[in-house]
């Protein structure tokens, strides 16, 4: 179905940071399909853990428990907890849509009739559900499936003022953030607002819910984004890295609220079975032996300086190694991200004026320089 633009590239293969395309020509990969292949094409541990699965157990049912159910949501849960157990409880699902929908499903059955809504913020994206588009605060994205589902209501990004006026806590039941806004164009909040996100949820008796889909599990410089401000979330969601291009999510909820589910409530053919399962216990295993984090820091730095070096990028922005240059006023970021295809480098344009870089986090020094110097012959040939 025509629910993309026309692929100008068929990719067939890929190692690293690498990707081929069926006519042999190589590309730096600085999208990792949408910050999904954090630890590279084709991660030999990865591969092996699918190969290994696939010869041994495919599928079963949810009535049944498997083999890396549990040390994977002990995995997520130490992660969330910066290194020590957290004390939730993890729901797996297939995407971070379902991530999400979960999760709002949760805040309305932990706050009961009544207090169904959910604010969220303008610029947002928390998927294609019905449920989760509505939440998504992209009003032209919601207007070819009206009516959408009620009880969602926007607010300004980063506006305290705004969330406190429609944050009403007799109707109310959660705020869904983003801690950086990826599908805005890589848009960061001022400091210190999800701190007083968390204050507000606390003093009116609100979940805070931090939709981390993509800027989870070691982009940012932190394996999540919300532990930058020392920030303590009650539900988190999650995917694109989890399975490093394997289909999967999850929806970590402190205990006492994911409690709030009871058998019936919520489930998923496909949701935690094995064979996604052992691509997100091998990926988390080898992202904490990488200490993914300090890497996307360390080449991140090296990322935003080369870009920050270049004529027509008037500003960076961004942490780790999810970044977007904001070009000079006048320039067609799309322009620029078709011009860098035919350099061989992936990229993308997610607003008007900004590209957006989230390449693995094994990205090596090298190939960020070369990616920058790829960059700016498609700048050149742009705007000469």
């Amino acid at each position: 179905m025509a629910t993309y633009a026309p692929r100008p590239v068929r990719f067939v293969s890929g190692e690293g940071t690498w990707l081929v395309d069926d006519a042999g020509r190589r590309y730096l990969d600085f999208l990792s399909g949408i910050a999904v292949t954090s630890l590279g094409h084709a991660h030999p541990a990865v591969a092996a853990a699918l190969c290994a699965q696939a010869g041994r157990l495919l599928h079963v049912s949810n009535y049944f428990a498997n083999e890396h159910a549990e040390v994977v949501a002990g995995l997520l849960d130490q992660l969330v907890g910066d290194g020590e157990p957290a004390g939730g409880k993890v729901f797996f699902a297939n995407s971070g849509a379902e991530a999400n929908e979960c999760a709002l499903k949760l805040a309305r059955r932990h706050g009961g009739h009544g207090r169904h809504g959910v604010v969220s913020a303008y610029g947002s994206f928390h998927g294609r559900t019905l449920a989760t588009l509505a939440a998504t605060g992209q009003p032209s994205k919601h207007e070819p499936f009206a009516p959408m589902p009620d009880g969602f209501r926007h607010v300004e990004y980063g506006s305290m003022a705004a969330l406190e006026a429609a944050a009403d806590p007799t109707q109310v039941s959660a705020v869904l953030v983003e801690v950086i806004q990826g599908e805005a164009g890589v848009v960061v909040p001022p400091e210190g607002w999800l701190t007083k996100v968390r204050a507000l949820c606390d003093e009116r008796g609100l979940l805070l819910v931090v939709d981390e889909v993509q800027t989870g599990l070691g982009r940012t410089g932190r394996w999540f984004a919300f532990q930058h401000e020392g920030v303590r979330p009650d539900i988190v969601t999650m995917a694109k890295a989890l399975g490093n291009g394997v289909p999967v999510g999850a929806c970590w909820a402190q205990a006492e609220v994911a409690e709030s589910f009871v058998p019936g409530d919520h489930g998923s053919t496909f949701g935690g079975q094995p064979l996604a399962l052992s691509a997100a216990r091998a990926t988390l295993e080898t992202m904490v032996a990488l200490d993914a984090p300090a890497l996307a820091v360390a080449r991140g730095a090296r990322l935003r300086a080369a870009l920050e070096g270049l004529d027509r990028v008037r500003s960076v922005r961004g942490a780790g190694l999810l970044l977007a240059a904001v070009l000079e006023d006048g320039l067609d970021a799309g322009a620029v991200y078709r011009a860098a295809l035919g350099e061989g480098l992936v990229v993308n344009a997610p607003a008007p004026g900004v590209l957006r870089f989230a390449p693995p986090l094994t990205v090596r020094e090298e190939e960020c320089d070369e990616a920058v110097a790829r960059l700016a012959r498609a700048l050149e040939a742009v705007a000469p």
